[in-house]
């Protein structure tokens, strides 16, 4: 989850909420995401298996809905693939602009594809490795930064002590309230990726036992990551210099941060971290959209191939698809990037809450089938806290994010085609596999 929603995005959401705005909007969005999480805990301790969110809905909401619900998280991860590689491409042809981006872009993706195609430890292991870079950057970004808001290392321009008068310097909400309501997207979606350890609940041993225990620690690391990254930002840089435009790395407010406290190479080690969180981001994604569409071809709703495994445990065949669905993010950079970047990940973003909304209906669902049938609370094994105001505050929170999407100009197309999106799952279903059902 820890990707360029936080070390690009970041600072876009504090240019146009303010300091406290930002701070409120990204302590909601890890609220929303932690009450999703728990809903996906009891689901994924109950039902253990590799489909999913996909395979909950299509018990606990309907075998159609369950349906859209895998193709939607295909495409989540699918959108984005592309632009990853493309991403991380390009900021490696900033250190080697001689190299053609194609180059990069290739061997990153053959790279990310032999990482998932070799077997599910290699994967978890370079997953361990890619992760660990981004999380020693946010500390050592949100320490050196508490140390400079206190005056105990020296920061550019600044005579005493910042300390946290840049948070209300220009008012508590400089632009009002409503800019936290249209960057919940923005939020919400530097959020994702939590979601995989439903994905991997049924691969994973004992997920009575290491699921909870996933969720709350990746849950809390993250609100506590984001939320003071947040604030070093806010108190270091006036919230108008935090969201400076362009494309390249260096309007990172990390960098920002990093040079004024005097940190040689800032924008190197920036664009290195921001490359293997790109790839990270490729890695899990490429592995989650697999696994769905694996589990649609075990439910006989795609042809048995696409269920074929390699020797190692693999589902090659989907995995194969899934890449050959990164196409048009590797041609963003050719045809109008900026649009189809844009609304690639509008669509990625889009598709994530709606997952997520479906998490919270599924778990919602199940909790009253389970009290029909005679058990009690204490007969689960992990259950999640405050039935139903959890579920249901997280279905409505979602619900809220994506009407923002709608009321934004530039994410408007991708809108429109994401419900496009959804009649043609249903549609597609009901003509193919309502009977087989």
């Amino acid at each position: 989850a820890i990707g360029t929603g936080l070390f690009l995005g970041s600072g876009e959401v504090i240019s146009q909420t303010g300091p406290i705005g930002a701070i409120i909007a990204y302590i909601l969005g890890g609220a929303i995401a932690y009450m999703v999480m728990l809903c996906l805990g009891e689901l994924a301790v109950h039902m253990p298996v590799s489909g999913s969110f996909g395979a909950y809905a299509r018990k606990y909401i309907s075998p159609s809905t369950g349906y859209m619900i895998s193709w939607m998280y295909w495409l989540t991860w699918t959108a984005t693939l592309g632009t990853e590689f493309t991403a991380a491409a390009l900021l490696m042809q900033e250190w080697f602009p001689q190299i053609s981006m194609w180059i990069w872009t290739l061997i990153f993706a053959v790279t990310i594809f032999g990482l998932n195609i070799s077997s599910t430890r290699v994967f978890a292991e370079s997953e361990f490795w890619l992760a660990l870079v981004k999380v020693i950057t946010v500390i050592a970004f949100i320490v050196l930064g508490l140390l400079a808001i206190f005056g105990l290392i020296p920061f550019h321009g600044a005579q005493t002590a910042p300390l946290f008068s840049n948070l209300t310097a220009q008012g508590w909400f400089p632009h009002g309230f409503l800019p936290i309501f249209t960057t919940m997207l923005i939020v919400n979606f530097a959020f994702s990726g939590t979601e995989l350890i439903g994905v991997a609940a049924g691969e994973t041993k004992d997920p009575a036992q290491n699921v909870p225990k996933a969720i709350n620690a990746a849950i809390w690391r993250l609100l506590i990551f984001f939320v003071g990254t947040i604030i070093v930002i806010s108190a270091l840089l006036p919230f108008q210099l935090a969201g400076l435009g362009g494309d390249n790395v260096s309007n990172s407010p990390f960098v920002t941060v990093f040079n004024y406290i005097g940190i040689p190479y800032a924008d190197d080690i920036i664009r290195f971290v921001i490359i293997t969180a790109l790839l990270s981001a490729a890695n899990s994604g490429l592995y989650a959209a697999s696994r769905m569409m694996w589990s649609l071809s075990e439910q006989k709703l795609l042809p048995g191939v696409f269920a074929t495994l390699s020797k190692s445990g693999t589902p090659i065949v989907a995995l194969v698809v899934t890449m050959f669905g990164a196409i048009p993010g590797l041609l963003s950079e050719q045809f109008a990037p900026e649009t189809i970047f844009k609304n690639l990940l509008g669509v990625a973003a889009f598709t994530m809450v709606i997952v997520w909304m479906s998490i919270c209906l599924s778990q919602f669902n199940f909790r009253r089938q389970w009290y029909r049938s005679g058990h009690t609370v204490s007969d689960l094994k992990y259950a999640a806290p405050l039935f139903p105001i959890v579920p249901i505050l997280g279905f409505l929170f979602c619900f809220i994010t994506c009407l923002s999407m709608a009321a934004d100009p530039e994410m408007r197309a991708g809108f429109i085609g994401c419900l496009i999106f959804t009649a043609l799952c249903y549609l597609s279903y009901f003509i193919f596999y309502r009977n087989k059902a």
